[in-house]
């Protein structure tokens, strides 16, 4: 029986759950959202919410904790310039889980893992404005 049992495995052995993780991690603080499966972006929320607490401290220690979760330099670095400084102000809540449908092939319920401050970058903005034209 698993009552209580804390946290998801997803079919998968613990090495191969944890690369998963961390390449969706890596996903999203590379791209700032992502497209992914419902359970797989709770899970990989945790784990975003945790990293940005970590980029507000911004202290030596944090960094190193960071880099046990993702180890990527040049990820951590934007995460602790640029994506955590923008939270400085927010108790928590720093990613949102949007709902989208159901996937064609199997009907996997996803969901978009975003920044609650994401906005389109600028390349799609220019897009969308020839669009309408």
């Amino acid at each position: 029986m698993r009552h209580r049992v804390d946290g998801r495995h997803f079919g998968r052995t613990a090495n191969q759950r944890k690369a998963l993780l961390r390449s969706l991690l890596a996903s999203l603080i590379k791209y700032e959202r992502i497209e992914t499966t419902v359970a797989k972006a709770k899970a990989v929320r945790e784990l975003a919410e945790r990293l940005v607490t970590f980029g507000k401290k911004g202290d030596l220690h944090s960094r190193r904790l960071a880099l046990s979760y993702l180890p990527n330099k040049e990820l951590i670095r934007k995460l602790f310039t640029d994506i955590a400084p923008r939270f400085s102000d927010r108790n928590g809540g720093y990613v949102r889980v949007v709902r989208t449908g159901f996937r064609i092939k199997d009907s996997a319920p996803m969901a978009i893992l975003e920044f609650v401050d994401y906005s389109k970058p600028e390349k799609e903005n220019k897009k969308e404005e020839k669009k309408t034209d």
